[in-house]
């Protein structure tokens, strides 16, 4: 989703833009234990209740506008699509009874099951997610994940050639409700991973419209707990007091209610490590999905079995704003601009990152997808380093060779003879700031000054969207396992395209062969060609040096001794309505 998410915490799971996602490989918390010795956190004998901390106030709980990770991780547990994940990690149909697909790959039909309500009590057919997906893909939406449906047939596109929305024949429920028509314009093999993740999740139409008279507020709906916010998932949002906290408790109309024990969900909305970790320890938290630098070193070291480390599929990175009037302020070109981010690609120790700030065993990135992605069509896409991190003192004086390439100075010391400065932009959390702090320190060993600034989550976000930055921290946790969920976020009309690529007519930048690319990749059904190009595409991206990869992520997490089956998958999501909770 996503994800996206969005974008990651450094020592928990991404946030970004959602990347958000889903897909049928998965791991459970059951079995992804670190350790097997006993804790010295205090547990809470309430069975019934999870107390639970994702992450500081979110951004957005409508489903079709959320983009990142801690969002997605509310919209699973409140909303279902019509493909959902099991007990088991498996993709395995939600809303859906089942489904067919036409021998060409191209039309899927989705029966519903019978007795789908809202939880209102309101009955759910096709004609919501026919109404649900036409919202979030038409462009007066404004979400961020709106490119995601340009793979359905029929698309709109304005004399600009940019999507707007679906035609008649994209999407189309029967007349009585029980069957979803879906058309696609080329085969695409991630399609039942897209139904389990939010941009395609069902909402109601009814308090959507009427939150939003003049559409120019199109969340309204979910911005408070109340009558308003109605949902089909497993937890239904009952109070939020904001900044502070939120409580969803079991949605009794949820299509299978029956099967989950936990009942309420409590919610500590913070983004101080520091804080969180106290409430875990203290008991008053039952999951954590952040734990501070300076604790994580003694819980590997213990082996604390309370300590969870996931795989994910994603990237942490820097993004540089390809249309900074940085750029011109250090007199570059926008070809030696180029050059000089790959040097500050080159300066980065990522591993000073990794053993000293992440800790928990992250993969060095040569890469912006990651190096354990499938290719779409059965391998593995990884087969090319875009630099080596093997010896990072041949990387600084290659660093240093590309700056004199460009004009640039070095006095006997080794430091530049001109000032380059600039402002680094991350959200305010323990880890993110000490990894702002060592690329800092990297930076300042050749006279590059970086200052810092930090920013609230929300805050920061918007900024990075808005373009207005000259350097930021980035992260993406794939939506699902497919290249092209890396890619098409950077197309010129992408919501989630904070380098701002093809935004700006006065750069000589000719982004549209990229947009171009992406629809070609978007249409291609022969999965080898298509391959090709999602690589081709790759190189496009790295070629502007805009993205500086860090480290390919995991995901580290806390949870209680007395709890279990946590859900959990590649993507970052976490399913809390298979869990169970004991008295011990």
């Amino acid at each position: 989703m996503k994800k996206v998410l969005a974008l990651v915490l450094a020592l928990s799971m991404a946030f970004t833009l959602v990347a958000c996602g889903g897909s049928s490989s998965s791991s459970t918390s059951d079995s992804s234990a670190s350790g097997a010795t006993t804790s010295d956190s205090t547990t809470d004998s309430d069975t019934t209740t999870l107390n639970i901390n994702l992450a500081s106030e979110p951004d957005y709980l409508d489903p079709a506008l959320n983009s990142s990770v801690d969002g997605g991780c509310l919209a699973v547990n409140s909303f279902e699509g019509l493909m959902t994940y099991s007990s088991d990690g498996e993709l395995v149909e939600g809303c859906a009874e089942s489904y067919t697909v036409s021998d060409d790959g191209l039309v899927y039909t989705f029966t519903l099951r019978e007795g789908l309500k809202w939880s209102n009590g309101e009955d759910l057919d096709a004609s919501d997610f026919e109404y649900s997906w036409r919202r979030a893909a038409d462009v007066s939406t404004a979400a961020d994940y709106q490119y995601l449906y340009e793979i359905l047939a029929d698309c709109q596109y304005d004399e600009s050639g940019s999507f707007t929305g679906l035609g008649e024949s994209s999407v189309v429920a029967s007349e009585d409700g029980t069957t979803l028509t879906v058309t696609l314009t080329s085969v695409c093999p991630y399609f039942l991973d897209l139904c389990a993740f939010p941009a395609f999740f069902p909402v109601y139409e009814e308090t959507v419209e009427e939150n939003d008279p003049d559409g120019t507020n199109p969340g309204a709906w979910a911005q408070d707990a109340g009558d308003s916010f109605v949902c089909n998932g497993a937890y239904v949002l009952s109070s939020w007091n904001h900044d502070s906290d939120m409580t969803y408790v079991k949605n009794e109309y949820y299509r299978d209610a029956d099967s989950i024990t936990i009942e309420t969900l409590n919610f500590m909305l913070s983004s101080d490590d520091t804080a969180i970790y106290a409430a875990y320890q203290s008991g008053d938290l039952d999951f954590i999905d952040t734990i501070p630098t300076d604790e994580l070193t003694g819980l590997l070291e213990n082996d604390d079995p309370e300590l969870y480390i996931a795989d994910n599929l994603g990237t942490y990175y820097v993004g540089f704003n390809y249309n900074s009037d940085l750029w011109d302020e250090l007199g570059l070109s926008e070809d030696d601009a180029a050059v000089f981010r790959h040097a500050l690609c080159l300066l980065v120790d990522r591993q000073y990152i990794v053993d000293n700030i992440g800790k928990t065993g992250q993969e060095l990135a040569t890469t912006f997808i990651p190096a354990a992605a499938s290719d779409g069509n059965g391998g593995t896409f990884k087969n090319t380093d875009y630099y080596s991190v093997d010896d990072y003192d041949a990387n600084v004086e290659e660093a240093k060779a590309l700056l004199e390439s460009i004009g640039f100075e070095f006095d006997d010391s080794g430091m530049l003879t001109t000032d380059v400065s600039f402002t680094y932009l991350t959200n305010n959390s323990d880890g993110n700031v000490k990894i702002a702090e060592a690329i800092q320190a990297d930076l300042a060993t050749v006279g590059i000054n970086m200052s810092i600034d930090q920013e609230e989550w929300n805050v920061f976000l918007e900024t990075r969207k808005a373009g207005n930055f000259d350097v930021a921290r980035e992260g993406w946790i794939m939506d699902y396992n497919d290249p092209i969920n890396m890619l098409e976020m950077w197309t010129t009309d992408s919501g989630n395209n904070d380098c701002q690529f093809g935004r700006d007519d006065t750069k000589s930048l000719d982004w549209d062969v990229y947009d171009d690319l992406i629809t070609e990749i978007r249409n291609t059904s022969d999965l080898e060609a298509r391959a090709e190009l999602m690589h081709e595409a790759e190189d496009m991206l790295m070629e502007t040096w805009c993205v500086l990869p860090l480290y390919y992520y995991n995901d580290p997490y806390m949870m209680k001794s007395n709890c279990d089956g946590l859900v959990t998958n590649l993507f970052g999501m976490k399913y809390f309505q298979y869990m169970t909770k004991t008295a011990e």
